[in-house]
């Protein structure tokens, strides 16, 4: 029994649901969703001369060059690939652009070869439409609370223990600080906006009487820009702050920027280039801070992560502590108090880790039983 064209979107993104995007590769490198594999119908070449010809000769003329340029073993090729994916995923769709003349020719050749697979109606824009009205709602719809606190007071750690949470730097994989930078890069503008709508989607879905809890952050996660609506809705929200000591943050600190970051670097690179790319990533990652930091100041600094380097490479990573404790006195703490005076009001709760999430929980948990009530 054949499966109808996709009209409602919300299911596909809930479910994770596997889509097969037929766009060209440098279509798909510029935003894609999660659980996509792009199975295209034309290569780049391809598309840029069917491109010309409709340009220069109309739909017909280039219609007619598509087929000249994907027959024989390139379409058996591709075909059999088509193929695979829908053997491998039943309940998947596919989709081109428009949900126009490419996802349909993909459509007609895998019926034509025994297998009728749905597609997206409205293709790769109509999704894309889809996540950027319903995360507009979303915003406007809910209800926020920013969990601040100085830096390495372990926000994203407390977050992650909750389900009515989003991760904001986990979509930007980036940590969010000047040493933030992870080994992979960070997903494409588009890609970050379509991560970020599904997960708001998915919350407003499982819980839609809940505040949404995020991390305190600037409106760039590394290269990632926060919406505008929502850095908005941010500014107004009521926050919980975490306290920690300044030791705990700096062995909080320790255990993310040095050993999982050098962890992270030797599992992308090896051992020895891992550690390489490990200390550049640091070095230069200092360096974006000179200026604020002032000259000599950096300087003092950096002669400590330089000898923490050589030293780590020798088998000793404790040297890190100190320069990293400076990094928090000097720089990050003297920005968090700046950030914490301009607050629009006093923070709802203070707390060490363990309270705040107590806190959160509780708070959680009277918005269920008042929105039952309500009902």
């Amino acid at each position: 029994m054949s499966r109808p064209d996709a009209t409602d979107f919300a299911p596909l993104f809930l479910t994770d649901t596997p889509l097969m995007d037929t766009r060209a590769p440098v279509e798909f490198a510029k935003g894609a969703f999660p659980h996509t594999l792009n199975l295209p119908l034309m290569t780049d070449d391809e598309r840029e001369q069917v491109g010309t010809c409709y340009k220069q000769q109309g739909q017909d003329a280039a219609v007619n060059l598509g087929h000249e340029l994907v027959q024989g073993d390139i379409k058996q090729q591709r075909l059999e690939q088509w193929l695979s994916f829908a053997r491998e995923h039943p309940k998947g769709y596919l989709y081109c652009f428009r949900g126009g003349m490419r996802s349909q020719i993909v459509q007609q050749w895998m019926r034509e070869a025994g297998c009728d697979y749905p597609r997206i109606t409205g293709g790769y824009k109509a999704l894309r439409r889809f996540l950027i009205d319903s995360q507009e709602q979303i915003i406007t719809d809910s209800q926020f609370c920013i969990v601040a606190g100085h830096t390495g007071c372990a926000k994203t750690d407390l977050l992650n223990t909750l389900e009515n949470s989003i991760d904001l730097e986990g979509l930007a994989h980036h940590r969010g600080s000047s040493f933030g930078k992870r080994p992979g890069g960070q997903p494409t503008p588009i890609d970050f906006e379509n991560r970020l709508a599904i997960a708001f989607l998915r919350q407003h879905h499982a819980r839609p009487t809940q505040r949404i809890l995020l991390e305190d952050e600037s409106k760039l996660i590394g290269r990632c820009a926060l919406p505008l609506q929502l850095r908005e809705r941010m500014a107004t929200a009521p926050i919980v702050q975490v306290v920690a000591s300044l030791e705990q943050r700096v062995e909080h600190s320790f255990r993310n920027y040095i050993l999982y970051k050098l962890q992270e670097w030797q599992a992308a690179l090896g051992a020895q280039a891992g550690f390489i790319a490990f200390s550049a990533d640091l070095t230069d990652s200092l360096l974006r801070t000179k200026k604020r930091l002032g000259g000599a100041l950096y300087q003092e600094i950096d002669a400590l992560l330089q000898q923490a380097l050589l030293e780590h490479q020798q088998g000793d990573d404790s040297l890190h502590r100190a320069w990293i404790e400076m990094m928090l006195s000097q720089y990050y703490d003297p920005m968090y108090e700046y950030q914490l005076a301009n607050f629009h009001g006093t923070p709802e709760f203070r707390g060490h880790a363990t309270e705040v999430r107590e806190h959160l929980i509780a708070t959680a948990e009277l918005r269920s039983v008042s929105s039952a009530s309500q009902a």
